[in-house]
C-alpha cells in the first residue's frame, strides 16, 4: 500500500469476490456484516467467508470501520471513482501496451464505437484542452 498526504494510493487489484462485496458496500455507503450479507446476490456466501473478504479488504486498505463494543461497521475507505481509474489502467497497461489510442482501437474494430461516438470523445477532449 503506498500512502500519500494521509489518503491512501491503492495499488493492489482486487479478486471478483471482493469486487463484489465492494460494490455492495459502495451501494450501502457502510453497514455490518449481516446487513451486507442481505444485499448479496444469491447464492450468498457463508456469513464467515463474506466477513473474512470484509476483512481482507480492510487490510489491503480499501475498507475501514468504526467500533461498536464487540461489533463493527464497515464502511468503504476507497471511492468507487478511484478503483475504476486503476482498475482501467490496469487494463490498458496489461492488455494495451500501455495506449489508450490502443484501447479505443480495440473497441472501433470490436464495433463497440460508432463514428458519432468517436465525435463525442474529440469534442470532449477539445472542450478538455480549451
Amino acid at each position: 500500500m503506498v500512502y500519500k498526504k494521509g489518503k491512501a494510493m491503492i495499488t493492489k487489484r482486487l479478486t471478483k469476490r471482493e469486487e463484489d462485496v465492494m460494490k455492495i458496500l459502495w451501494e450501502a455507503g457502510k453497514g455490518f456484516v449481516k446487513d451486507l450479507l442481505k444485499q448479496h446476490p444469491d447464492p450468498k456466501p457463508h456469513y464467515n467467508t463474506f466477513s473474512t473478504i470484509i476483512r481482507g479488504l480492510e487490510e489491503k486498505g480499501y475498507v475501514n470501520h468504526t467500533s461498536y463494543g464487540n461489533s463493527h461497521e464497515y464502511f468503504p475507505a476507497v471511492t468507487k471513482e478511484e478503483y475504476r481509474k486503476l482498475f482501467i489502467k490496469n487494463v490498458v497497461s496489461d492488455y494495451f501496451e500501455s495506449s489508450y489510442k490502443n484501447m479505443v482501437s480495440f473497441f472501433v474494430n470490436e464495433e463497440k464505437l460508432k463514428v458519432e461516438d468517436l465525435k463525442e470523445l474529440i469534442d470532449l477532449i477539445e472542450k478538455k484542452n480549451q
